[in-house]
């Protein structure tokens, strides 16, 4: 059985597939650990908060009863007016320590990222994403059994430094291993189905779980996951560690562009662009819906959580139908990015509108499945400029996949708290369809994405001066045309392309003629040479042998030279 495991393990192509599943559980974890807290946090802090207020208000009544406890020596600032000030800010100071519970992983994440980018580069994709998955199980534990504000806050921030070495090498694992582009798309397109299940499954996940079972037992359990998904990627990814260790002692190891070089790229700045705004519907709406729920809706907790439960199915039609269009139409992936950020736009433009909540279901289902087409038509693509403008090293390309994905997240629950507390829920809304459709038309700038040094044929075929996979297309420099084939004549130097049409073939005319004399002197060479019993020619049409040449004066003139054939 352990030969067995051990000869899977060994195959490349049995070994992408478990390098798959590996990713997809870690970052199915990963953001599980950061939606969970989405039914659980706000509730427990407005808990912790009743809790302390109450407290203040015994010491005060207390206070009132005995009377040497409030004298001009001992003081406890607290009277009717603070207490009524500070309950009218409780609800504000709540939202805002929620707001920025949210951000700090996604700060830490931004400040991170760089570094990690770089090392994953150096040292490879197995040992970070070892290292990230360690830090996530311990800033899990951490979750379950703090209770103050400031540990979730270190906690949170744990999982920021973890999740910014697990996520980058994860991607860029998937695009090491799967080189051959639809494959890649399709496999990509699986691991963000894992991100989107781990998003949407963790609300109500959290919320059933802490409704019954407390704060600790769904955050145990991530843990739990985290470290098995730890033991069997140090499993796998055995024999790349060798291969790796292989191609640094002959000098072929790849090494990897710098993250600050790839940003100048327009190409990689766009996509980054994008993906950026891509999350900000999320961003600004995972923090401050579930309030505007139970002040609007009137919802409970489980309610806030399985709103967003119904919309994994639409994020993985999304996937499936982009990852189906990309493989038909490779240069049209910049136009489903665009769908996607102009349909997340007006989807929340109707968020605020909806009165109950079955109907709240539809703009949430409908904005997961533009985030879907958005993501998956453009993480390829960046895949896609490295292999062919720089080495194919993937771990700062999706460094910076990241990074916009923390900036989002990182400034999101800030700035929507803000805009919550000035122009309301529903102008929030309002700046966030304003912001996914203006930038929808800057896309333009990937039409050209494919069109690189020379012609991008579509067709079966290998990548050509590039480091990644072919597949559907073939980007040759100075490629000829698809009608265009080369001949090449015996003892000659000169190529040149010909096309194959007979009208423009220049051996088309020299066909024998019975009688003629004016036969070309390479004529059986050529038949030899190209006829259809050549090796390796199976364009050329198959050409009669040539007759024999007329006979001379002198050999008509010998008796019998019919019955005996042409003299040598």
């Amino acid at each position: 059985m352990l030969s067995y495991l051990q000869s899977l393990i060994e195959d490349p192509r049995s070994q992408r597939k478990f390098v798959l599943v590996i990713v997809c559980i870690a970052l199915l974890l990963d953001n599980m650990l950061y939606m969970v807290i989405v039914p659980i946090i706000p509730h427990y802090l407005t808990n912790v908060t009743k809790e302390l207020s109450d407290r203040y208000s015994q010491v005060y009544i207390y206070s009132q009863n005995v009377t040497t406890m409030v004298n001009d020596t001992v003081r406890h600032h607290i009277n009717k007016t603070s207490m009524t000030r500070w309950g009218m800010r409780r609800s504000e100071s709540a939202e805002r320590q929620i707001g920025m519970l949210f951000a700090s992983k996604a700060f830490v994440q931004l400040l991170i990222n760089p570094i990690s980018g770089t090392i994953i580069d150096k040292v490879g994709y197995d040992r970070p994403m070892m290292f990230g998955l360690t830090v996530i199980c311990l800033s899990t534990v951490v979750f379950a059994f703090g209770h103050s504000y400031g540990v979730m806050m270190l906690a949170r921030s744990l999982q920021g430094v973890g999740s910014a070495f697990a996520d980058t090498s994860g991607l860029a694992m998937i695009a090491d291993r799967f080189t051959e582009e639809s494959e890649r798309t399709k496999a990509l397109g699986i691991a963000l189905a894992f991100i989107s299940f781990g998003s949407l499954v963790a609300p109500p996940f959290g919320g059933i779980l802490y409704d019954h079972f407390g704060k600790v037992l769904p955050f145990l359990v991530l843990s739990s996951i985290a470290l098995i998904d730890g033991c069997l990627m140090l499993i796998v990814m055995k024999p790349v560690r060798i291969e790796r260790r292989t191609q640094k002692a002959t000098g072929d190891l790849p090494k990897g562009t710098p993250i600050w070089r790839l940003l100048r790229d327009p190409y990689i700045a766009t996509c980054a662009g994008a993906l950026a705004m891509s999350n900000v519907s999320l961003a600004f709406l995972e923090p401050t819906i579930s309030m505007w729920m139970e002040e609007k809706l009137k919802t409970t907790n489980t309610e806030e959580g399985m709103v967003w439960l119904p919309s994994f199915f639409p994020h993985v039609l999304g996937v499936y139908s982009t990852v189906y269009l990309a493989r038909r139409f490779p240069k049209y992936q910049w136009l489903m990015a665009a769908v996607g950020l102009s349909l997340e736009g007006f989807s929340c433009l109707c968020v605020p509108f909806c009165n109950s909540f079955v109907t709240l279901m539809i703009p949430i289902c409908l904005l997961c499945y533009g985030i879907a087409l958005v993501d998956t038509a453009l993480l390829p693509t960046l895949a896609f400029v490295v292999d062919h403008h720089y080495s194919s090293v993937y771990g700062s390309v999706y460094a910076i996949a990241d990074i916009s994905y923390s900036m989002a997240y990182a400034f999101g629950p800030v700035v929507a708290a803000g805009l919550v507390k000035s122009i309301s829920f529903t102008g929030m809304n309002v700046v966030i369809f304003l912001t996914n459709v203006l930038y929808a038309p800057i896309l333009l700038v990937l039409r050209n994405v494919y069109k690189y040094e020379g012609e991008f044929i579509e067709g079966e075929g290998e990548n050509v001066g590039g480091g990644g996979g072919g597949g559907e297309g073939v980007s040759i420099q100075n490629a000829p045309k698809p009608h265009m084939r080369t001949y090449m004549l015996n003892g000659s130097d000169s190529v040149g392309a010909k096309p194959l049409d007979s009208k423009d073939d220049p051996y088309a005319s020299m066909q024998p003629h019975d009688g003629g004399s004016n036969v070309p002197a390479f004529q059986t060479d050529f038949s030899n040479a190209f006829g259809p019993n050549s090796a390796g020619n199976d364009f050329a049409p198959p050409r009669p042998p040539p007759p024999p040449p007329p006979p001379t004066y002198t050999q008509a003139q010998q008796p019998g030279w019919k019955n005996q054939g042409p003299l040598d």
